[in-house]
């Protein structure tokens, strides 16, 4: 008798093995073939990239069919294979739908380009399933844990006692985890409220830069000199914070200039368009100069131009500042700022 068990044992794990090979490999042919095709969704490498889950599901299964037809001999062999089965079924199906969310989000992020110059609504879009898919692959990912560990008995059981004889201990754990389910619900809001989006320009804690990753506990900002300030998403819900590119890319930057009482005004402004209309950094809508303020010893001058974005706004504030006071200084080096000193002769 036990001599039949091994014979069957054997049989099967030898057919086992030629139906998961064939299967495989009629599989991965299929999956290659329809992913040459560029009319599908799915992309050129899908094949290549899911055939470990594959190997793993196709596997589990058929050691699953073992399991259930009862031909192992041993009881505890009969309990290792069935629970691994199951872990491997449960791994390699979330293993497929975070790949199927991440095949999905890039066909539909195919119809936006974020290097346009106007890129609100890419932006927008990209942000929105870029926290989509965070939440989804955490949710796959605690279901799958939680359902591999349900299929053993005894932790099973130990979890259950545990919720019913611990509700003070849970209420602890709850209050101690309140800043990190704040955090996930933050990342929510910010997806769906979008008061920051994937490469707005802002100015966090004094710091200038660009918004680089959204992920759920935490926002990733490039700042200008190539450091990175990690900040958490509850930041950008309770407090204050400036979004340079919240509704458009477009902004005004301005220049000061101190310069003496004598400055003449109005060769200044034809010297300010004349450098405008040299420049490929200004985009032709906003051209203003005014005196905004008076000292008893300078002028305040504020140029006030307009540029595509906030980059080149500032090399457009740069370069009209260093022009400016290089037309100064070479045609009327008089008006720039001196202090004056009266001084009265004694009889």
């Amino acid at each position: 008798m036990d001599l039949q068990l091994e014979k069957n044992v054997t049989n099967y794990i030898l057919i086992g093995a030629g139906v998961l090979v064939v299967t495989f490999f009629i599989v991965f042919y299929i999956l290659k073939r329809v992913g040459k095709d560029p009319r599908n969704i799915l992309p050129v490498n899908f094949a290549h990239r899911i055939k470990i889950p594959l190997l793993i599901f196709l596997a589990s299964l058929i050691a699953q069919v073992a399991v259930i037809g009862d031909i192992f001999i041993f009881k505890t062999t009969k309990e290792v294979v069935g629970h691994l089965s199951v872990i491997g079924i449960v791994v390699s199906i979330s293993w497929f739908l975070i790949f199927s969310f991440k095949v999905f989000k890039n066909q539909m992020l195919r119809k936006y380009d974020v290097d346009t110059a106007n890129n609100l609504k890419a932006r927008k879009v990209y942000t929105q399933y870029t926290i989509l898919e965070n939440i989804i692959i955490f949710i796959i990912v605690v279901l799958a844990l939680g359902i591999s560990l349900m299929s053993f008995d005894n932790i099973r059981s130990i979890g259950v006692s545990v919720l019913t004889s611990a509700g003070i201990a849970g209420i602890i754990i709850g209050l101690a985890a309140q800043k990190a389910i704040a955090t996930l619900l933050a990342g929510i809001q910010i997806a769906i409220t979008q008061p920051i989006r994937l490469d707005d320009v802002v100015i966090v804690e004094g710091e200038w830069g660009w918004i680089e990753e959204i992920n759920l506990t935490y926002v990733v900002v490039r700042i200008w000199d190539k450091r990175r300030l990690v900040v958490p998403t509850t930041y950008f819900i309770e407090k204050t914070f400036q979004n340079w590119t919240r509704t458009s890319a477009d902004i005004l930057g301005t220049v000061y200039i101190y310069v003496d009482y004598r400055i003449p005004f109005d060769e200044i402004r034809k010297e300010q368009t004349r450098l405008l209309e040299a420049t490929d950094l200004w985009d032709g809508a906003v051209n203003v100069m005014q005196v905004t303020n008076t000292t008893e010893k300078t002028v305040e001058i504020r140029v006030l131009v307009s540029a595509k974005d906030s980059p080149t706004a500032w090399d457009l504030r740069v370069y009209l500042r260093e022009k400016l006071l290089v037309f100064i200084q070479e045609n009327f080096p008089e008006s720039l700022p001196k202090t004056r000193v009266s001084l009265e002769k004694k009889e």
